[in-house]
């Protein structure tokens, strides 16, 4: 397997960088040919790995890309999952070399994209292509890649919905997260919730003098400040009410692993520039970002920001907030939980107007399932140690979709690292671990009968 991996390195990485090219933006409508382009691309890679058929489906947003390789009716049946959209790329400034024109740098591809999630992608499909050009695929596999993963994947579930039987298979296979450390393997055993909102807070009618009305009318973006920093308090908790009712409580056992996970604390803080840390207290660091519930406000804006000054007491002022959720909690209940918590606490010097964004639920995969012992033999193999089960923080809302709709568990099965900047400006990808995520995805399906 090393060897076929070498002697078509060159190739394997021409096809990447095909995909990567392509600025599959899915957030910008002007990209709109490029989600196109860079599906109709993906079918005929799938084509050229070996696979039956693969086809362009129609979505009620962005198109799917299907594909498909039957050995066997009665074998058991792998559908892969991923998604090639990327995340705008600005700031472009802080790029070192251009996010669309892949560089390779002390043994690193750097790229939007690179890692999340065209180059994971990629690893499952050098691996079947191995698979098939050596007889050794004794299973089904299909593929299902769409091209809306990251704004939320609002056209997914209904196309799923529709396509039951097409998608029919035993477990789902997803290489969409990441490892502890390039030296420490590990598999995603749970994934967080996610709801999101944005907050729109009017006050006057239009833009005043801050000079004639400032200290008599209500500040816009004084007032939503006030309001956000209400809804976490001095322990960390999240002070909506009714948001903790369904969070499960991690069991004794599961925070006495997570607790025996290497962890550098002090590395951490400095990795990512800050002297503190904060979170809800009584939980562990590693507790907090992966099976605690969060709150984030992502963005806030208002009034004057350009060059130089302006007096002005804005007519509105605007937030983006998150909140990551765990196991039980239902994003849609929380989203009306939280939208009514900001509605009482709105002064009646200003008007709040509460848009509900996307949202998903929270995953638990049981480390009992066959495709994990499977996964877990093919990261041994591969990294020379067996994986650790960690959950993870953040959320991919169509896994929970899957099993809801399509009565499938999810296997995460991921090669991504801290240090490859996914959504950030220089992504990356180590090209070992591209070699090893092949091996590792090669030994899964052969050990998964």
């Amino acid at each position: 397997m090393k060897d076929y991996i070498a002697k078509n390195e060159t190739r394997i990485l021409d096809e990447l960088f095909s995909l990567i090219r392509i600025p599959s933006i899915s957030a910008k409508p002007e990209h709109k040919a490029d989600m196109l382009a860079c599906a109709q691309r993906w079918t005929e890679l799938l084509m050229d790995a070996g696979a039956d058929k693969a086809v362009i489906m129609p979505s009620a947003g962005n198109p799917i890309v299907y594909g498909e390789k039957m050995v066997n009716p009665d074998a058991k049946t792998v559908l892969i999952y991923s998604h090639y959209d990327v995340m705008p790329a600005e700031p472009l400034e802080l790029w070192k070399s251009n996010p669309f024109e892949p560089e390779v740098r002390d043994g690193r591809i750097y790229a939007r994209g690179a890692d999340d999630d065209k180059g994971q992608a990629f690893i499952q499909v050098k691996a079947f292509e191995y698979l098939v050009k050596n007889n050794l695929l004794t299973h089904n596999v299909k593929f299902i890649f769409e091209g809306e993963e990251e704004i939320g994947s609002p056209s997914l579930e209904g196309f799923c919905q529709a396509n039951k039987e097409l998608l029919k298979a035993d477990v789902i296979l997803v290489s969409d997260t990441s490892m502890l450390g390039a030296d420490l393997p590990s598999l995603t055993t749970g994934l967080r919730g996610l709801a999101y909102w944005e907050i729109e807070v009017t006050g006057p009618n239009r833009d005043l003098h801050s000079g004639h009305f400032g200290g008599a009318v209500a500040n816009p973006i004084n007032v939503l400040c006030q309001m956000l920093s209400q809804v976490v308090d001095a322990n960390g908790r999240i002070t909506v009410p009714g948001f903790y009712d369904d969070v499960e409580e991690v069991p004794q056992a599961e925070r006495e692993m997570i607790a025996s996970i290497p962890f550098d604390e002090a590395k951490y803080k400095q990795a990512i520039g800050v002297n503190a840390l904060f979170g809800e207290k009584g939980y562990s660091t590693l507790e907090r970002n992966s099976c605690r519930p969060s709150f984030d406000v992502c963005g806030i804006w208002g009034g004057y920001t350009g060059e130089g000054s302006k007096t002005v007491l804005p007519s509105k002022a605007f937030a983006k907030v998150s909140c990551r959720l765990v196991a039980h909690q239902d994003h849609h209940k929380i989203s009306q939980l939280f939208a009514d918590y900001i509605q009482n606490i709105t002064p009646d010097t200003v008007q709040v107007k509460v848009t509900p964004m996307h949202g998903g639920q929270g995953y638990v995969c049981p480390i009992s399932l066959p495709a994990y012992k499977a996964a877990e033999k093919g990261f041994e193999k591969a990294f020379g140690k067996k994986p650790l089960a960690v959950r993870r923080g953040g959320s991919i809302p169509i896994i929970a979709t899957f099993e809801e709709v399509l009565g499938i568990k999810t296997v995460l099965m991921g090669f991504g690292l801290e240090s490859n900047a996914i959504h950030s400006p220089n992504e990356n990808m180590p090209l070992d671990i591209i070699r090893k995520g092949i091996e590792a995805v090669v030994e899964f399906h052969l050990n998964y009968e």
